[in-house]
Protein backbone atom coordinates (compact mmCIF):
# COMPACT_ATOMS: atom_id res chain seq x y z
CA UNK A 1 0.00 0.00 0.00
CA UNK A 2 1.06 3.63 -0.92
CA UNK A 3 0.97 6.53 2.15
CA UNK A 4 -2.63 7.54 0.72
CA UNK A 5 -3.76 3.94 0.59
CA UNK A 6 -2.50 3.09 4.22
CA UNK A 7 -4.19 6.47 5.48
CA UNK A 8 -7.55 5.76 3.53
CA UNK A 9 -7.93 2.81 5.57
CA UNK A 10 -6.62 2.90 8.92
CA UNK A 11 -7.58 6.46 9.97
CA UNK A 12 -9.98 7.80 7.19
CA UNK A 13 -12.24 4.60 7.11
CA UNK A 14 -12.58 4.54 10.79
CA UNK A 15 -12.91 8.49 10.98
CA UNK A 16 -15.72 8.83 8.70
CA UNK A 17 -17.56 5.62 9.98
CA UNK A 18 -17.22 7.17 13.46
CA UNK A 19 -18.34 10.55 12.56
CA UNK A 20 -21.62 8.43 10.77
CA UNK A 21 -22.14 6.89 14.42
CA UNK A 22 -22.06 10.28 15.84
CA UNK A 23 -24.72 11.74 13.68
CA UNK A 24 -26.79 8.16 13.88
CA UNK A 25 -27.08 8.96 17.55
CA UNK A 26 -27.70 12.88 17.50
CA UNK A 27 -30.39 12.04 14.77
CA UNK A 28 -32.07 9.27 16.67
CA UNK A 29 -32.79 11.53 19.68
CA UNK A 30 -34.27 14.22 17.82
CA UNK A 31 -36.46 11.71 15.55
CA UNK A 32 -36.51 7.81 14.13
CA UNK A 33 -33.10 7.24 12.92
CA UNK A 34 -33.10 4.08 10.19
CA UNK A 35 -30.74 2.00 12.12
CA UNK A 36 -31.54 -1.33 9.55
CA UNK A 37 -30.13 1.01 7.16
CA UNK A 38 -26.87 2.01 9.13
CA UNK A 39 -25.90 -1.94 9.17
CA UNK A 40 -26.55 -2.39 5.57
CA UNK A 41 -23.97 0.48 4.91
CA UNK A 42 -21.50 -1.09 7.35
CA UNK A 43 -21.94 -4.18 5.95
CA UNK A 44 -21.47 -2.74 2.43
CA UNK A 45 -18.40 -1.52 3.67
CA UNK A 46 -16.77 -4.27 5.18
CA UNK A 47 -17.65 -6.46 2.54
CA UNK A 48 -16.46 -3.81 -0.14
CA UNK A 49 -13.13 -4.02 2.11
CA UNK A 50 -13.01 -7.39 1.99
CA UNK A 51 -13.86 -8.00 -2.01
CA UNK A 52 -10.91 -5.18 -2.51
CA UNK A 53 -8.36 -6.78 -0.61
CA UNK A 54 -9.08 -10.56 -2.46
CA UNK A 55 -10.12 -9.80 -5.45
CA UNK A 56 -8.44 -6.72 -6.17
CA UNK A 57 -7.82 -6.56 -9.70
CA UNK A 58 -9.98 -4.65 -12.01
CA UNK A 59 -11.88 -5.75 -15.02
CA UNK A 60 -10.62 -2.72 -16.42
CA UNK A 61 -6.86 -3.86 -15.37
CA UNK A 62 -5.75 -4.42 -18.73
CA UNK A 63 -7.18 -0.89 -20.32
CA UNK A 64 -4.71 0.25 -17.47
CA UNK A 65 -1.90 -1.77 -17.97
CA UNK A 66 -2.12 -0.91 -21.61
CA UNK A 67 -2.47 3.35 -20.91
CA UNK A 68 0.60 2.86 -18.55
CA UNK A 69 2.85 1.29 -21.07
CA UNK A 70 1.91 3.61 -23.63
CA UNK A 71 1.27 6.46 -21.88
CA UNK A 72 2.27 9.38 -23.48
CA UNK A 73 4.67 10.98 -21.15
CA UNK A 74 5.57 11.08 -17.68
CA UNK A 75 4.19 13.45 -15.71
CA UNK A 76 6.03 13.77 -12.10
CA UNK A 77 3.54 15.27 -9.84
CA UNK A 78 6.19 17.87 -8.48
CA UNK A 79 4.51 21.41 -8.72
CA UNK A 80 1.65 23.08 -8.41
CA UNK A 81 0.14 23.17 -12.29
CA UNK A 82 1.00 19.39 -12.39
CA UNK A 83 -1.07 19.10 -9.25
CA UNK A 84 -3.91 21.05 -11.00
CA UNK A 85 -4.24 19.54 -14.12
CA UNK A 86 -4.76 16.11 -12.27
CA UNK A 87 -7.27 17.80 -10.33
CA UNK A 88 -9.21 19.09 -13.37
CA UNK A 89 -8.83 16.26 -15.01
CA UNK A 90 -9.84 13.71 -12.22
CA UNK A 91 -12.72 16.29 -11.83
CA UNK A 92 -13.96 15.18 -15.49
CA UNK A 93 -13.55 11.63 -15.80
CA UNK A 94 -15.33 11.33 -12.36
CA UNK A 95 -17.93 13.15 -14.10
CA UNK A 96 -18.13 10.76 -16.84
CA UNK A 97 -18.07 7.91 -14.36
CA UNK A 98 -20.51 9.24 -12.72
CA UNK A 99 -23.00 9.70 -15.04
CA UNK A 100 -22.55 6.48 -16.68
CA UNK A 101 -23.30 5.18 -13.62
CA UNK A 102 -26.76 6.30 -13.71
CA UNK A 103 -27.13 6.27 -17.17
CA UNK A 104 -25.58 2.48 -17.95
CA UNK A 105 -27.42 -0.02 -16.71
CA UNK A 106 -24.24 -2.21 -16.61
CA UNK A 107 -22.65 0.39 -14.36
CA UNK A 108 -25.90 1.46 -12.31
CA UNK A 109 -25.57 -2.48 -11.75
CA UNK A 110 -23.79 -1.84 -8.51
CA UNK A 111 -23.80 2.05 -7.55
CA UNK A 112 -27.54 1.39 -7.48
CA UNK A 113 -26.31 0.04 -3.84
CA UNK A 114 -25.24 3.48 -3.03
CA UNK A 115 -28.95 4.96 -3.97
CA UNK A 116 -30.67 2.45 -2.13
CA UNK A 117 -31.49 3.58 1.47
CA UNK A 118 -34.40 5.81 1.49
CA UNK A 119 -33.19 8.16 4.13
CA UNK A 120 -30.02 10.11 3.37
CA UNK A 121 -27.67 10.53 5.79
CA UNK A 122 -23.72 10.36 6.35
CA UNK A 123 -24.12 6.66 6.98
CA UNK A 124 -25.02 6.18 2.72
CA UNK A 125 -21.66 7.55 2.11
CA UNK A 126 -20.16 4.72 3.44
CA UNK A 127 -22.45 2.51 1.19
CA UNK A 128 -21.08 2.58 -2.40
CA UNK A 129 -21.72 -1.11 -3.78
CA UNK A 130 -19.10 -4.12 -3.14
CA UNK A 131 -18.70 -5.10 -7.22
CA UNK A 132 -17.32 -1.72 -8.22
CA UNK A 133 -13.84 -2.96 -9.07
CA UNK A 134 -15.49 -6.18 -11.11
CA UNK A 135 -17.72 -3.59 -13.26
CA UNK A 136 -14.64 -1.91 -14.85
CA UNK A 137 -15.40 1.82 -13.76
CA UNK A 138 -11.28 2.23 -13.48
CA UNK A 139 -11.98 2.70 -17.34
CA UNK A 140 -12.71 6.00 -16.90
CA UNK A 141 -9.50 7.06 -15.64
CA UNK A 142 -7.38 5.66 -18.22
CA UNK A 143 -6.83 8.97 -20.23
CA UNK A 144 -5.65 10.18 -16.71
CA UNK A 145 -2.84 7.30 -17.14
CA UNK A 146 -2.29 7.49 -20.70
CA UNK A 147 -1.13 10.73 -21.04
CA UNK A 148 1.20 10.50 -18.49
CA UNK A 149 -0.19 10.45 -14.70
CA UNK A 150 0.45 6.88 -12.55
CA UNK A 151 -2.16 5.16 -11.72
CA UNK A 152 -1.59 4.77 -8.52
CA UNK A 153 -1.09 8.44 -8.08
CA UNK A 154 -4.58 8.26 -10.41
CA UNK A 155 -6.42 6.38 -7.65
CA UNK A 156 -5.28 7.88 -4.86
CA UNK A 157 -6.81 11.26 -5.99
CA UNK A 158 -9.86 9.08 -6.74
CA UNK A 159 -10.42 7.77 -3.33
CA UNK A 160 -9.75 11.41 -1.87
CA UNK A 161 -12.12 12.39 -4.12
CA UNK A 162 -15.12 10.50 -2.62
CA UNK A 163 -13.67 11.16 1.04
CA UNK A 164 -14.50 14.63 0.47
CA UNK A 165 -17.97 14.12 -0.84
CA UNK A 166 -18.46 12.32 2.66
CA UNK A 167 -19.49 15.20 4.60
CA UNK A 168 -22.46 16.23 1.67
CA UNK A 169 -24.60 13.23 2.93
CA UNK A 170 -25.67 15.39 5.23
CA UNK A 171 -29.31 16.75 4.94
CA UNK A 172 -29.13 18.62 8.28
CA UNK A 173 -26.15 20.97 6.68
CA UNK A 174 -28.29 24.58 4.64
CA UNK A 175 -27.53 25.81 1.31
CA UNK A 176 -24.25 27.32 1.25
CA UNK A 177 -24.63 30.98 -0.77
CA UNK A 178 -22.35 31.48 -3.62
CA UNK A 179 -21.16 28.16 -2.85
CA UNK A 180 -24.05 26.52 -4.72
CA UNK A 181 -22.95 25.71 -7.92
CA UNK A 182 -19.63 26.29 -7.52
CA UNK A 183 -18.49 23.06 -5.35
CA UNK A 184 -20.83 19.82 -4.81
CA UNK A 185 -22.40 20.78 -1.72
CA UNK A 186 -25.32 18.81 0.51
CA UNK A 187 -27.39 20.67 -1.02
CA UNK A 188 -26.52 19.84 -4.45
CA UNK A 189 -26.00 16.31 -3.64
CA UNK A 190 -29.43 15.80 -2.10
CA UNK A 191 -30.84 16.46 -5.52
CA UNK A 192 -28.50 14.04 -6.85
CA UNK A 193 -29.96 11.31 -4.26
CA UNK A 194 -33.09 13.07 -4.89
CA UNK A 195 -35.91 10.39 -6.89
CA UNK A 196 -38.45 12.87 -7.28
CA UNK A 197 -39.27 13.74 -11.58
CA UNK A 198 -37.84 17.30 -10.98
CA UNK A 199 -34.61 16.06 -9.86
CA UNK A 200 -33.50 13.20 -11.77
CA UNK A 201 -29.86 12.49 -13.37
CA UNK A 202 -28.26 15.42 -12.09
CA UNK A 203 -24.93 16.74 -10.16
CA UNK A 204 -22.69 14.19 -11.11
CA UNK A 205 -19.33 16.06 -10.09
CA UNK A 206 -17.08 15.33 -7.28
CA UNK A 207 -16.05 18.50 -5.64
CA UNK A 208 -16.85 20.69 -8.48
CA UNK A 209 -20.03 21.55 -10.51
CA UNK A 210 -18.12 22.86 -13.16
CA UNK A 211 -18.75 20.17 -15.60
CA UNK A 212 -22.47 19.77 -14.98
CA UNK A 213 -22.97 23.07 -16.23
CA UNK A 214 -20.65 23.08 -19.13
CA UNK A 215 -22.96 19.35 -20.01
CA UNK A 216 -26.11 20.92 -18.77
CA UNK A 217 -26.96 18.73 -15.40
CA UNK A 218 -26.63 20.64 -13.14
CA UNK A 219 -29.66 21.12 -10.94
CA UNK A 220 -30.48 23.28 -7.73
CA UNK A 221 -32.25 22.57 -5.10
CA UNK A 222 -36.06 23.80 -4.40
CA UNK A 223 -37.55 25.10 -1.26
CA UNK A 224 -40.96 24.02 -2.97
CA UNK A 225 -40.01 20.77 -4.07
CA UNK A 226 -38.92 18.43 -0.85
CA UNK A 227 -36.45 15.97 -1.86
CA UNK A 228 -37.46 11.46 -1.93
CA UNK A 229 -34.55 9.87 -1.17
CA UNK A 230 -34.46 6.26 -2.59
CA UNK A 231 -34.83 4.43 -6.12
CA UNK A 232 -37.57 5.54 -7.98
CA UNK A 233 -39.61 2.20 -7.38
CA UNK A 234 -38.05 2.35 -3.89
CA UNK A 235 -36.69 -0.79 -2.27
CA UNK A 236 -37.67 -1.73 1.15
CA UNK A 237 -35.66 -4.60 1.77
CA UNK A 238 -32.78 -4.55 4.72
CA UNK A 239 -31.27 -7.75 3.36
CA UNK A 240 -27.76 -6.72 2.64
CA UNK A 241 -27.49 -9.34 0.35
CA UNK A 242 -30.55 -8.10 -1.32
CA UNK A 243 -29.44 -4.61 -1.45
CA UNK A 244 -26.36 -5.76 -3.61
CA UNK A 245 -27.81 -8.31 -5.55
CA UNK A 246 -31.49 -6.70 -6.51
CA UNK A 247 -30.58 -4.87 -9.76
CA UNK A 248 -28.10 -7.42 -10.92
CA UNK A 249 -30.57 -10.48 -10.62
CA UNK A 250 -32.94 -7.76 -12.36
CA UNK A 251 -30.46 -7.27 -15.11
CA UNK A 252 -29.64 -11.02 -15.26
CA UNK A 253 -33.53 -11.89 -15.58
CA UNK A 254 -33.70 -9.00 -18.65
CA UNK A 255 -30.70 -10.38 -20.23
CA UNK A 256 -31.84 -14.37 -20.34
CA UNK A 257 -35.38 -13.16 -21.23
CA UNK A 258 -33.97 -10.85 -24.84
CA UNK A 259 -34.63 -12.00 -28.58
CA UNK A 260 -32.04 -10.15 -30.24
CA UNK A 261 -28.40 -8.81 -29.86
CA UNK A 262 -29.84 -5.20 -29.46
CA UNK A 263 -32.41 -6.05 -26.92
CA UNK A 264 -28.93 -7.52 -24.92
CA UNK A 265 -26.96 -4.09 -25.76
CA UNK A 266 -29.60 -2.51 -25.03
CA UNK A 267 -30.45 -4.11 -21.61
CA UNK A 268 -26.42 -4.09 -20.78
CA UNK A 269 -25.76 -0.33 -21.56
CA UNK A 270 -29.19 2.03 -22.41
CA UNK A 271 -30.46 3.94 -19.17
CA UNK A 272 -32.03 1.63 -16.13
CA UNK A 273 -35.40 0.98 -16.77
CA UNK A 274 -34.70 0.94 -20.56
CA UNK A 275 -37.41 -1.82 -22.62
CA UNK A 276 -36.55 -2.76 -25.76
CA UNK A 277 -40.98 -2.08 -26.76
CA UNK A 278 -40.34 1.63 -25.75
CA UNK A 279 -42.44 1.22 -22.34
CA UNK A 280 -39.96 1.54 -19.70
CA UNK A 281 -39.64 3.25 -16.85
CA UNK A 282 -36.21 5.55 -18.02
CA UNK A 283 -35.65 9.01 -16.82
CA UNK A 284 -37.10 10.30 -20.47
CA UNK A 285 -40.20 7.55 -20.24
CA UNK A 286 -41.07 8.56 -16.95
CA UNK A 287 -40.87 12.29 -17.58
CA UNK A 288 -42.72 11.76 -21.54
CA UNK A 289 -45.91 10.19 -19.55
CA UNK A 290 -46.31 12.83 -16.81
CA UNK A 291 -45.90 15.57 -19.59
CA UNK A 292 -48.62 14.12 -21.43
CA UNK A 293 -50.63 13.30 -18.56
CA UNK A 294 -50.46 16.78 -17.25
CA UNK A 295 -50.98 17.93 -21.04
CA UNK A 296 -54.47 16.06 -21.10
CA UNK A 297 -55.52 17.12 -17.61
CA UNK A 298 -55.26 20.49 -17.41
CA UNK A 299 -55.67 23.49 -20.32
CA UNK A 300 -52.44 24.45 -21.99
CA UNK A 301 -51.36 28.01 -20.44
CA UNK A 302 -48.36 30.57 -21.08
CA UNK A 303 -44.69 29.79 -19.12
CA UNK A 304 -44.74 32.71 -16.54
CA UNK A 305 -41.40 34.78 -17.13
CA UNK A 306 -39.63 32.42 -15.14
CA UNK A 307 -40.38 29.35 -16.30
CA UNK A 308 -38.58 27.52 -19.51
CA UNK A 309 -41.40 27.39 -22.66
CA UNK A 310 -41.46 23.70 -22.20
CA UNK A 311 -43.04 23.59 -18.88
CA UNK A 312 -42.23 23.14 -14.95
CA UNK A 313 -40.92 19.31 -15.73
CA UNK A 314 -38.63 21.14 -18.26
CA UNK A 315 -37.42 23.59 -16.98
CA UNK A 316 -35.38 21.59 -14.73
CA UNK A 317 -32.49 20.39 -16.98
CA UNK A 318 -32.89 18.67 -20.57
CA UNK A 319 -33.33 15.20 -20.92
CA UNK A 320 -30.23 13.35 -21.30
Amino acid sequence: MNPIEKFLLFVATPAVLALALLEALVLARAKRYDWRAFCVSTFDLVARIGVNIYLPLSIAQPAIAWAHQHRLTTIALDGWVAAAVLFLGQEFCYYWYHRAGHRMRWFWGNHAVHHSTNELNLSAAIRIGMLGKLTGTAVFFVPLIWVGFDPSTVFAVLSLNLLYQFWIHATWIPKLGWLEGVFNTPAAHRVHHAANLEYLDANYGGVLMVFDRIFGTYVAERDDVPCRYGWVHPLSSYNPVEVEFHQWIGLARDLFSARSPKAVLGYLFRPPGWDPKGEGDTTEDLRRRHWAQNESSSPPRAPASHESPVGEAGAIHPAL
